[in-house]
């Protein structure tokens, strides 16, 4: 059943297009990878799918799913990577979308956030402050967070970016977990091998458009094409 529905659909700022004529779907239970060059509008897209940016033209929508439902792993900046906040605070955080005026998490909120640090491997420290973390722990942390906010679709913007090859694999085999749990995962990543390992779809996003399955994608010219051109820059 789709989860998120894009049609035709044009993406960019203050009336200047990125990307033109997209179209896909996600269905629950989906490991969508989104690949491309920089620039092609991928991270874009995402702010468009959580209902930050409006799409220039066409639409997305969900079924069944509203933005508030969807957690999101953006990529950090320096300034949120030095928050002088314990990896528990900023865990329950991801609640707030749910909160509404009420200035406090429930009890029930509280067990899930301790529950979320367990599944993630992060509880032993809790009460630690998230800027003393390594930044393999920093993103275990956003991934509680982001839990927090969903127990249905997760949006991950390069999770892996600045991580050493240790804390790639950990946060890559996590990932693949939840997936296999049932949450749908949509994941923007420069890392082909990762996508091409892990994903069950492959949006490519730039001068040409595809949207397929990962068997579709490594047989399509655009996915070819791709590949070899990262295969050989990575020479």
């Amino acid at each position: 059943m789709p989860q998120i529905i894009c049609e035709n659909a044009s993406l960019g700022y203050e009336n200047r297009p990125i990307v033109k004529n997209l179209s896909f779907s996600v269905s629950a239970g989906d490991y969508l990878c989104i690949v491309g060059e920089n620039g092609s509008g991928k991270s874009t897209l995402m702010k468009t799918i959580l209902n930050l940016t409006p799409p220039l033209a066409g639409s997305i929508r969900m079924e069944g799913l509203s933005s508030t439902e969807i957690g999101y792993l953006p990529q950090q900046t320096q300034v949120q990577r030095d928050f002088p906040a314990s990896v528990q605070e900023i865990v329950l955080s991801g609640f707030q979308g749910r909160c509404g005026l009420r200035p406090f998490y429930t009890k029930a909120e509280k067990e899930l956030a301790r529950q979320n640090m367990e599944r993630i491997g992060i509880a032993s420290f809790a009460r630690r402050c998230y800027r003393d973390l390594s930044g393999g722990q920093q993103q275990r942390v956003l991934l509680a967070r982001a839990l927090c906010a969903t127990r249905k679709c997760l949006l991950l913007d390069e999770p892996v970016s600045g991580l050493d090859p240790k804390a790639t694999v950990q946060m890559y085999d996590i990932i693949s977990q939840l997936h296999r749990e049932g949450i749908t995962i949509i994941m923007i990543s420069h890392d082909m091998n990762a996508a091409l390992d892990q994903a069950t779809h492959i949006l490519h996003i730039g001068e040409k458009l595809f949207f397929g399955t990962r068997e579709e994608y490594l047989h399509s010219g655009i996915g070819r094409s791709f590949l070899t051109e990262k295969e050989d820059k990575s020479c």
